[in-house]
């Protein structure tokens, strides 16, 4: 009995659950040919028993956790039955035998190995990497999208032709300009720049496609014959994937090296080469702008569509197409100009102008000296000034300060201010002007001063405070203001407004200056900023206008339609560059940007004669060299030699310049002078040219010119 439960085998699970389909044992199912004794089974105690088929274990009993195979010949599930996977047994086989060359032992172990060890678990990666690899090769098989609706504003993928151009001028972009320029509005400069070249791209496209159309439809099978894999969908993919791999790689090349070509900017306008260069954020906003501007585009074109299909209902459709588009290019640029910036962009910015005009900077209060406009006894009321107005008058140096300064007796300066409320008409406003000026005394002082103002009415104090301190205190000057509006509004709405304010108030000035007799006149001279300055240049008809009728004039920073300062540099001497220009030897204009050494170039001390004039400009002032020509023609300022402050590699692009230039403008005030728009106390050395007081000497000017650059402008 022993014997034969040491060769029993297992009775298999499928004898439990089918006891009535066992056929009944014969002596030939045994080696022995016996009769197959009960299947046998252990005790805790490792004794063992017997149990029927379909029998459960005794109470108490904990089932055994595998099962253990003996040497010996192997019983499978009945004849005829289907094994609990579902598969078809056929009769006499053994699908739990082991392998041909395989020993039962070594199945024992490996199957017993595998119902005890659990699966390992799969690792995160490979999972992830299994769920992208389906997405991935469907990209790289397809790598672009259209959908079927043709009704979308994107209804297909953008071509390839536009997206390379796009590319190329973003990259074109992240060329350096004339002066260092934040992040931020590199990626504006490159989404503008980009949907640009999208434009001429697609414009391409369409040309190429309308040209070479006709001749493949003509000889469509030649052309198969010689491209064997004709163009085609994997073509397309190809051509795709492609671009990918190499914009992609490209780009990232251009950002870093357009990142050293700041850092080297930096370093010749004396900034701190330490550079916020936010390569990923560039690339994000430049490609959110441009697919505002393509998406915005293609709307336009699905109206248009739209519009000659529903007028293609009533009139021939060429008579279609021709209103249609002209209506579309109808609403868009008077839509743009009109909604978008008159009522807009202008009116929001007159709207908080305005408002500003009526406050005014803390530490400014009203003046008590009746020298000044908006004192008590004043023509002008001081809430009539304006926002700039009060800085200027309320700031008015005083008789002391200009003695400690100088260690010389010192009067009152003289300072009058016309607000726009204080007269409706610039005329009116230069007759009130003239009548403030006679109040406080003005045409008995040495110097008589007409200021040139910008868009908010703007006099710059490192402007008037040197030519006061150099003369004692015993100037006057005059300014009037002609608009509360920003100086950036006011140059692309009524810069025009700048000249005609600043003509009638020089010609109001200087009629009731020559009444005076020659001898007793004070000396009249000029000066202005910026928009102020064109409004000075704009008061003449030319240069010798100027020479003949002021003693001097000193101006920075004269934006590019002046229209003295474009004569003098159109018909400067040859071989001058036109950054710093000499006319006709220096003799009346010289041009500075370091006016201590620049004022001197062009000649000796006595080869300057009277009047004299003084432009303070730097070679990388964007507002000096703004032009729509740079959109079309290469600018003279790009020509060697280049400008001191300005990088070699500097390079002008069709169109993409002219966006450079553009945002230059508004980031030219972040630079430190003498770069960008920014001339700091060069008017120390530029008045000590034309009109410096008696006895004055290079070291009063050296003094004064440490004494501006420590002290904190009031406004």
């Amino acid at each position: 009995m022993g014997q034969a439960a040491d060769d029993r085998i297992a009775q298999p699970p499928h004898a439990d659950r089918h006891p009535a389909a066992d056929p009944p044992s014969s002596a030939s199912d045994t080696p022995s040919g016996t009769a197959e004794p009960p299947p046998a089974s252990r005790t805790d105690a490792g004794e063992p028993s017997t149990l029927l088929p379909g029998t459960a274990e005794p109470p108490g009993r904990l089932p055994s956790p595998r099962t253990v195979r003996l040497p010996g010949p192997r019983v499978g599930p009945p004849s005829g039955l289907r094994p609990a996977d579902g598969t078809a047994e056929s009769p006499g086989a053994d699908p739990a035998g082991p392998a041909p060359g395989e020993s039962p032992e070594a199945e024992t172990e490996a199957e017993a190995e595998t119902e005890t060890e659990a699966d390992p678990p799969r690792p995160r990666g490979a999972l992830l990497l299994r769920t992208l690899r389906g997405p991935v090769l469907a990209l790289l098989r397809h790598p672009y999208w259209e959908p079927a609706d043709p009704a979308y504003v994107l209804r297909r993928w953008p071509g390839l032709t536009a997206m390379c151009c796009a590319t190329l001028f973003f990259w074109l972009s992240l060329t350096p300009s004339l002066v260092p320029r934040p992040w931020p509005l590199q990626g504006v400069i490159g989404g503008i720049t980009a949907a640009i070249g999208y434009a001429i791209g697609g414009l391409l496209e369409w040309l190429l496609r309308l040209a070479l159309g006709p001749l493949y439809r003509r000889h469509r099978s030649r052309v198969h014959r010689l491209l064997p894999g004709h163009p085609g969908p994997h073509w397309r993919a190809r051509a795709w994937l492609g671009y990918y791999l190499l914009s992609t790689g490209l780009t990232v090349a251009a950002l870093s090296l357009s990142a050293d070509a700041q850092r080297e900017l930096r370093r010749l306008q004396e900034m701190p080469e330490t550079l916020t260069w936010h390569s990923l954020m560039i690339a994000l906003l430049a490609m959110a702008i441009c697919g505002t501007l393509v998406a915005l585009g293609r709307a336009v074109r699905l109206g248009t569509r739209v519009l000659i299909r529903l007028l293609g209902r009533f009139v021939p459709r060429p008579l279609a197409i021709g209103v249609g588009l002209l209506v579309s290019a109808t609403v868009v640029v008077f839509g743009t100009r009109d909604v978008v910036f008159d009522r807009g962009i202008i009116d929001v910015a007159a709207r908080l102008a305005e408002k500003t005009d009526s406050s005014t900077k803390d530490g400014i209060v009203q003046p008590a000296s009746p020298q000044v406009s908006g004192s008590p006894g004043s023509l002008v009321r001081w809430d009539e000034l304006g926002y700039e107005g009060r800085n200027f008058t309320g700031s008015s140096l005083s008789p002391h300060r200009i003695t400690t300064v100088t260690g010389k007796p010192a009067v009152q300066p003289i300072r009058v201010y016309i607000g726009q409320e204080s007269a409706p008409t610039f005329t009116s406003r230069a007759e009130l002007a003239v009548r403030e000026l006679e109040r406080t005394g003005a045409f008995d002082r040495d110097v008589l001063a007409v200021a040139g103002t910008t868009g908010r009415g703007w006099v710059n104090s490192t402007d008037a405070e040197p030519l006061e301190y150099m003369h004692g205190g015993n100037t006057a000057i005059v300014a009037v203001q002609y608009s509360y509006l920003p100086s950036w509004a006011s140059f692309l709405v009524d810069k025009e407004q700048a000249g005609r304010a600043t003509r009638a108030l020089v010609e109001a000035v200087r009629a009731r200056w020559l009444r005076i007799p020659a001898q007793e006149r004070p000396k009249l001279v000029v000066f202005g900023e910026s928009l102020g300055a064109y409004g000075i240049e704009a008061s003449f008809d030319g240069p010798d206008d100027m020479l003949s009728k002021v003693d001097g004039a000193l101006l920075a920073g004269t934006p590019n339609f002046s229209p003295i300062r474009r004569e003098l540099t159109a018909h400067r001497d040859r071989g001058t560059p036109v950054w710093r220009p000499e006319y006709e030897k220096g003799r009346h204009f010289r041009f500075a940007q370091w006016p201590r050494k620049d004022l001197a170039r062009p000649g000796p001390e006595s080869a300057w004669k009277g009047p004299r004039v003084v432009y303070l400009q730097n070679a990388s002032d964007a507002i000096v060299w703004w032009s729509p020509d740079l959109a079309l023609e290469p600018p003279r300022w790009l020509r060697a030699p280049l400008g001191p402050d300005i990088t070699d590699e500097v390079t002008w692009f069709p169109l993409v310049t002219f966006w450079q230039t553009t945002v230059d403008m508004a980031v030219s005030y972040g630079v430190g002078a003498p770069h960008g728009h920014r001339y700091g106390n060069g008017s120390v050395e530029g008045w000590a040219a034309v009109a410096p007081a008696a006895g004055w000497t290079e070291q009063d000017t050296a003094q004064l010119r440490r004494f501006m650059d420590q002290r904190e402008a009031p406004y």
